[in-house]
């Protein structure tokens, strides 16, 4: 599903225009930008949470010629569902496996 089409569902789902839909859909994952960056986390239950993991410094190969090289320690951006919405998830699997 592309933005396009995310906001369409949405827009259907709760009675507003697309255009409210897409300013709804953009305040919030502005609003989870802004938390992450300022190292707060974003929780929904029943779906899971956003944070920011350090990733170490390490060592890695250059594939083009197999030379070392050094790769900065980073934070980075991660989702982990919750296990309400990770059942929900392997339901639908498991219904579409059994027609």
């Amino acid at each position: 599903m592309k933005k396009a089409e995310f906001i369409k569902a949405v827009a259907e789902k709760s009675g507003a225009t697309q255009k409210v839909a897409d300013a709804v859909v953009a305040a919030a994952l502005d609003t989870i930008r802004e938390a992450l960056k300022g190292g707060d986390s974003v929780t929904f239950l029943q779906f899971g949470s956003f944070k920011v993991s350090q990733r170490k410094a390490r060592m890695g190969r250059n594939p083009q010629d197999g030379k070392e090289i050094k790769i900065p320690a980073a934070k980075i951006p991660v989702f982990k569902a919750s296990a309400a919405f990770k059942e929900l998830v392997n339901e639908k699997k498991t219904r579409k496996a059994k027609k």
